[in-house]
């Protein structure tokens, strides 16, 4: 079950971020609304509608939920960009999973949507300065400081991760 629920493993910031990681975390982000795509494009209504594991979401509501996270994120960023002492809003991303577009619109408007945010993002992304990677926001659940650098990677993996998730599910269904 762990290995359906965290297939490449829960993400552990390193000890140590170089300029060459994050270049290479952005690259991950970049790339995702195009290989997300070309994962899912051609499954079927049903298949988009199968859970990649017990007790949790179908690959309809992992793609939405991918949007709705890095919508987030994007915001999150923005914030901690042009505010002091930034404390972010959090959000019930199992509830936001649960509402009636996460369960039944179509993928094309997530993917849609990943595709123009991420080439914004990563714009920004690639325009920050080595203050700028250092600023932090307060997560409200954890009360701890998150810097914008270890976020960048934090959502490589997310990327990577809800890839994996649909991924394996193909191969296991002998989808691929």
């Amino acid at each position: 079950m762990q290995d359906l629920k965290y297939p490449i493993g829960p993400w552990k910031e390193p000890t140590s971020i170089s300029n060459e990681l994050v270049v290479s975390w952005i690259e991950i982000i970049e790339n995702f609304p195009n290989r997300l795509e070309q994962l899912v494009t051609n499954l079927s209504e049903s298949q988009l509608d199968t859970a990649y594991r017990v007790y949790g979401w179908t690959i309809r509501q992992v793609v939405h939920h991918c949007y709705d996270s890095h919508h987030n994120s994007y915001t999150r960023f923005k914030w901690t960009l042009t505010e002091d002492a930034t404390l972010i809003k959090a959000y019930y991303e199992d509830r936001w999973a649960d509402l009636f577009d996460s369960k039944k619109a179509p993928i094309y408007l997530s993917l849609n949507g990943l595709k123009a945010l991420h080439a914004k993002w990563v714009y920004l992304l690639r325009g920050l300065l080595s203050e700028d990677l250092e600023r932090s926001f307060v997560h409200p659940e954890t009360l701890e400081k998150n810097s914008l650098k270890a976020t960048i990677g934090a959502y490589a993996w997310h990327c990577q991760h809800h890839y994996a998730h649909i991924d394996q599910l193909c191969i296991r269904k002998n989808w691929k």
